[in-house]
């Protein structure tokens, strides 16, 4: 009980004081589960990340409910969910609330360009962490190179570079098993 009840304050802690949507709270999340609670090594939290990125829905509610999940099956699954929905839930609740008197005031569209701002940089940390943990090899940085290049260059929807990296992925280990060089 002592598990599920951790899960469901550390991912209210991240859903609490991260804004800027699922890909701002990875670097809180990692923290939390990986340098504060030691749920998660630095390659498991990159798996956590990359599978929750694949599935459809919101990526900090997939990397609640995979870390749940990994630590007490469907009970951490729901505690971690309850935990990272429920901030948003009671935000929103209390904008709708106040948001006649508060959506002109100067100092509150200030307040949310500053917290925009914040937000791009914490991305771009976690985005500097897990490129320092995945990428190791010459293919690795190449599907990454490729896969932002046409995503930002031209466009193209994130999906094709997910599935871009898995066939390449797939590819080159099955290359390498020929030759006797896979892991």
């Amino acid at each position: 009980m002592k598990l599920i009840w951790e899960l469901f304050i550390t991912f209210f802690k991240v859903g609490a004081f991260t804004i800027g949507g699922g890909l701002a709270m990875l670097p809180v999340i990692r923290k939390a589960v990986v340098e504060e609670r030691g749920w998660l090594t630095e390659e498991e939290i990159v798996d956590c990340f990359a599978v929750s990125q694949s599935l459809p829905g919101v990526l900090a509610i997939n990397a609640a409910i995979y870390v749940g999940n990994k630590k007490k099956g469907l009970q951490g699954s729901l505690a971690s969910l309850l935990g990272v929905i429920l901030p948003s839930y009671i935000s929103i609740i209390v904008i709708l609330l106040f948001l006649g008197s508060i959506e002109e005031n100067t100092h509150v569209l200030g307040a949310f360009e500053g917290i925009k701002a914040a937000s791009a940089a914490m991305i771009l940390v976690a985005a500097y962490k897990l490129g320092k943990q995945i990428l190791k090899g010459k293919v690795e940085i190449f599907i990454a190179v490729i896969s932002f290049a046409v995503i930002v260059f031209a466009g193209i929807n994130a999906v094709w570079a997910i599935l871009f990296g898995g066939l390449t992925g797939l590819v080159v280990y099955q290359y390498n098993k020929r030759k006797g060089r896979a892991e």
